[in-house]
């Protein structure tokens, strides 16, 4: 019992944290409508600016700096990515916070590298003793200052004139521009308080959890958890439930250091934790409702366009004759990225489906194809299954998980299910990918070459291109021939009766099933699809690189593959060409390392701050701005030539 209060208590530190990180996403939703899910990331920033300071001044000095850095790095996200975006749909805004994570996460690693930095401690040691067991004096310390800043909030929100402002606001932006308030002054001070309340607890707690580039950000996936049980208004039931959160966890971590506790390998089985927190979120949304609070917005909001493809064969056909010359003509080097880009595609169509075509924000297709790579690799070296069983299987797996998965969307949509989809990949990745029973463990899971029928398809295949090195254009050319099938099938479910119901589901549920459409069959459809596509690309993946491991299939992996496929264009085939270009290890990151000395950190930098300027200045992504601009300039053309263009159409 001693054991079990000591752990209950150290929890208290780490779940201020995450209320801390909480109460800054409530305050961001209350004045922009966005759900900020770079608040941890916010916290991580605030975390190495007071390192960096404190390493050359006192601590007041260094407090006083931190303070202005966050207040300008809150002001500037809100200038920058939340404003621009204030009459886009809550899926742009979302996907823009997404940025902003990204850009922190790649500058602090750019900046600091990989290793965790020891964080100084700002709060007073001591020992505080509770039922006979020593507790470090900085878990107290930090609870009770997020239970005061709780109550300040709560109060300052429901009796001053600013917290009925941003009430009124949030209810009605129109009424409350008729009564003399200003919305964006509003949102502007209500952004920049969430940045400072993260940041302050990522200055307080620093020390009691790590200080890298990972750890601080992710923890807003337990503070969600916290944040969906108060509904995203509440300060008190967010502060009370992350400190149970915290609680938990380190009950539970107390749990797996007994003998009875599952293990892998003689260590305690990994993930629980993450495992416990997806729990938490589902359980949030089943008690508290599927909904968040409904916002009054000042103008219509608009998803991107997805046009229907007008011609498929004559594309497709020089598509796949480019890549065909590029494969055999290209040196080794960028003949493998091209091939690994090739196999990003397949992610980024998978994103077309479920996001693009329905409106369902799924942030755990990586983690999909993950599983599909894994499962080929463990039914090659552990079962003697091969290609094509093993691929098939792979595929079928992602896809039986996919489903599954998509359960919960007959229940959340839009933004919730993104919160869900964060932390189920959150947990797959550390539960599944970690565990080197069914994953990989610390390290690669090999995967065997890719054989049929005796012959050799794989990176060692005796046709080896004009450079006569590996990886071999035959695995090229059968991910282009299947990355170009699953296009033209993207591109057929466009085009018909599915397509056009999916729209229907994306645009107003309500309305889609008034007019007779059956929403939980087409959503069900949409999840089947994309997570088929999605497992096709683990498994070339797995083919291409040879292995796969845990980090290739990691969340941040996957919040890149995020915004390269809204870089490119979520709603289109083309949009995913260019994502799978774009995507880490891929064709163009690879230029840029191998001509201009840019690594992979540096392009995923590139991309968050791309994906912000592309979200405000080309919503419809690289390829449906063309087609934007296509549509324009036949409106202005002379009547035959319109003429012309409808009969195409």
């Amino acid at each position: 019992m001693d054991q079990i209060v000591l752990f209950a208590l150290l929890g208290l530190g780490t779940g201020a944290l995450i209320a801390g990180i909480g109460l800054g996403v409530v305050l961001t939703y209350r004045g922009s409508g966005v759900i900020n899910v770079a608040t941890g990331a916010e916290a991580m920033a605030a975390g190495y600016a007071f390192y960096s300071l404190r390493t050359v001044t006192g601590t007041p000095v260094a407090l006083l700096g931190t303070l202005a850095f966050t207040v300008a790095l809150g002001v500037a996200i809100e200038l920058l990515a939340f404003r621009p975006l204030r009459t886009s749909s809550p899926l742009a805004r979302l996907v823009s916070s997404l940025g902003v994570l990204l850009t922190l996460q790649a500058a602090a690693t750019l900046i600091y590298g990989t290793s965790a930095k020891p964080a100084p401690s700002v709060l007073p040691h001591g020992i505080v003793r509770v039922a006979g067991v020593a507790i470090p004096a900085d878990r107290f310390w930090l609870a009770g200052i997020v239970v005061v800043a709780a109550a300040a909030l709560t109060a300052a929100y429901r009796f001053t004139r600013f917290g009925l402002a941003t009430r009124a606001a949030s209810e009605s932006q129109e009424s409350a521009i008729l009564a003399g308030l200003g919305a964006g002054e509003l949102s502007l001070v209500n952004t920049v308080l969430g940045a400072v309340m993260a940041g302050s607890f990522g200055v307080l707690a620093s020390s009691v959890v790590q200080l890298d580039a990972t750890t601080l950000p992710l923890q807003v996936v337990p503070a969600l958890g916290a944040v969906l049980f108060a509904r995203f208004t509440s300060f008190g039931i967010t502060c009370l439930a992350g400190l149970l959160i915290g609680v938990l966890q380190s009950l539970l971590y107390y749990a797996s250091t007994q003998s009875w506790f599952p293990t892998d390998k003689g260590a305690a089985l990994p993930g629980i934790s993450a495992l416990l927190t997806f729990l938490i979120i589902v359980v949030a949304l089943y008690v508290r409702g599927s909904s968040l609070p409904t916002r009054g917005e000042l103008v219509e909001q608009r998803l991107p366009a997805a046009p229907k493809p007008r011609r498929l064969l004559r594309p497709a056909a020089a598509a796949v004759a480019l890549g065909a010359i590029a494969l055999v003509v290209l040196p080794y080097d960028y003949r493998n990225a091209l091939i690994i880009s090739m196999a990003g595609m397949t992610i980024c169509l998978s994103y077309v489906v479920i996001t693009g075509f329905v409106g369902q924000v799924s942030l755990m297709q990586v983690a999909l194809a993950g599983a599909s790579g894994f499962v080929v690799s463990h039914l090659a070296q552990d079962a003697g299954i091969g290609f094509p069983l093993g691929a098939i299987a792979g595929t079928l797996f992602a896809t039986v998980l996919g489903f599954v998965a998509g359960a919960s969307a007959l229940r959340v949509r839009g933004v919730s299910l993104a919160v869900v989809t964060l932390a189920a990949a959150v947990a797959i990745e550390q539960f599944g990918f970690a565990n080197s029973t069914w994953g990989a463990g610390a390290t690669g899971s090999p995967v065997p070459e890719l054989r049929l029928a005796g012959l050799d398809l794989g990176p060692r295949a005796s046709f080896r291109g004009l450079d006569g090195n590996v990886p071999s254009p035959v695995l090229g050319f059968i991910v282009l021939a299947v990355v170009t099938a699953l296009g033209l099938l993207v591109a057929h479910v466009r085009r018909s009766d599915l397509g056009r119901r999916m729209l229907a589901v994306r645009s107003n549920e309500r309305a889609a099933a008034a007019a007779g459409i059956n929403v939980r069959n087409t959503k069900f459809a949409a999840w089947a699809i994309s997570s088929f596509i999605a497992g096709v690309g683990g498994t070339l993946y797995g083919y291409s690189l040879g292995s796969v491991s845990a980090e290739r299939f990691g969340i941040v992996i996957a919040l890149g593959f995020v915004a390269f496929a809204y870089v490119g264009g979520i709603t289109m085939v083309s949009g995913a060409v260019i994502g799978g270009l774009l995507a880490t290890s891929g064709l163009i990151p690879h230029i840029f390392e191998a001509e201009l000395g840019i690594s992979g950190t540096w392009t995923l930098l590139v991309a968050g701050i791309t994906l912000i300027l592309n979200l405000v200045m080309f919503p419809d992504g690289i390829a449906g701005s063309r087609e934007q601009k296509k549509k324009v300039e036949a409106r202005r053309s002379p009547a035959p030539a319109r003429a012309e263009a409808v009969a195409e159409r």
